[in-house]
């Protein structure tokens, strides 16, 4: 099923100088059209080597649509080098093709262009060495912004697999179970297990489709879902023992000795926020954790009440509507102080305040 772009954006940036590619000369021809995946599809075609990459401190979304778009490549006869600065958390390590991927702080071409996908900027990724390459952006967050030559961004798509989805679909290339089985993943966890705002009867459309291409919707969940090691089970017990609630507003916070004293990896502190936020009552949540540096990293959720994407790019992060993040100056005790006052005048705007029944 072909879908159409929902409010897409399409710029191509000429103050950007950045070594040519391949298919740079014949970009213009799909810029015409102003159909951003047309002229991204004319790109890899003419190009032949291709770095592709994603944020930091990759979730399912990064991981799993760099690997489709990896394999997107392969079958067109282009060499793909998938790279992340960081490595991939344990649940997604068994995706299809996840031992191609590598990790660096530092990229080499020569590349005929760089494909990011769901980064809202080359600092983002925190690979050095973008900032010379002919760039590709493709993403789906609320935060996005154009600043790549060559920007998709489509705030409709359920997660940036489901663009990748679509490149596929309009490059006649086949869905291979391994390749639906890491865009399946990609809108499962994107869409928080089909409860975040973007999720609509199209999502839904989109699953049933890779399902019938050969993703096992039983085992993606259960290798997301059931897989938590012990650290991370101690460190969610950390936590919860800092829970705190006012009325629609709830939080929790570890510190930088409760990650080592429980073992804990960065990627286990992926999806603590979600238990303040299920509380019956509770429109918005933050989890505030402790890096060594004595900064504090803010994962922000909202039932959708909260747009806490505006919130976390007004401090220098970004992400969803319904799920974002930035990272606050230390302590604890100052960047909670921050974070509750506008999660409360968010809150605000929809009456009742933030008090207890």
């Amino acid at each position: 099923m072909d879908r159409p772009l929902t409010n897409p954006e399409f710029v191509v940036p000429a103050e950007i100088p950045r070594e040519s590619c391949a298919g740079a000369g014949r970009m213009a021809t799909a810029s015409l059209a102003e159909d951003p995946a047309a002229a991204i599809l004319e790109v890899l075609r003419e190009g032949e080597r291709f770095l592709v990459c994603s944020h930091s401190r990759p979730d399912g979304d990064a991981v799993g649509s760099v690997l489709a778009m990896g394999m997107l490549l392969e079958q067109m006869g282009k060499q793909a080098d998938m790279v992340t600065a960081d490595r991939i958390p344990t649940i997604y390590r068994g995706l299809p093709r996840a031992e191609s991927m590598r990790t660096a702080l530092r990229v080499h071409g020569p590349y005929d262009a760089a494909i990011l996908l769901e980064c809202d900027g080359i600092e983002r990724s925190k690979l050095l060495g973008l900032e010379r390459l002919f760039l590709i952006n493709i993403d789906h967050h609320a935060s996005a912004r154009s600043y790549a030559n060559l920007n998709w961004i489509d705030y409709g798509a359920a997660s940036v697999g489901e663009l990748v989805y679509r490149l596929v679909k309009m490059a006649g290339a086949s869905v291979t179970p391994e390749m639906a089985t890491c865009l399946y993943t990609t809108v499962l966890t994107d869409t928080g297990g089909f409860c975040y705002g973007a999720t609509g009867a199209s999502t839904f459309e989109l699953a049933r489709e890779l399902v019938v291409a050969g993703a096992d919707p039983v085992a993606i969940a259960r290798e997301v879902c059931f897989s938590t090691p012990t650290a991370k089970m101690l460190l969610l017990a950390a936590a919860l023992a800092n829970l705190k609630r006012e009325g629609r507003l709830a939080w929790l916070w570890v510190t930088h000795q409760d990650m080592v004293r429980t073992c804990a990896a960065e990627e286990d502190c992926e999806g603590i926020v979600n238990f303040a936020l299920c509380i019956s009552g509770v429109e918005a949540a933050v989890f505030l954790r402790e890096l060594p540096d004595r900064h504090i990293r803010l994962s922000l959720r909202s039932k959708g009440k909260v747009n806490v994407a505006a919130i976390a790019t007004r401090m220098g992060g970004g992400g969803h509507e319904a799920a974002a993040g930035c990272t606050l100056d230390g302590p604890i005790t100052s960047a909670l102080e921050e974070i509750l006052a506008e999660l409360r005048n968010g809150l605000s705007c929809f009456g009742g305040g933030t008090q207890p029944a």
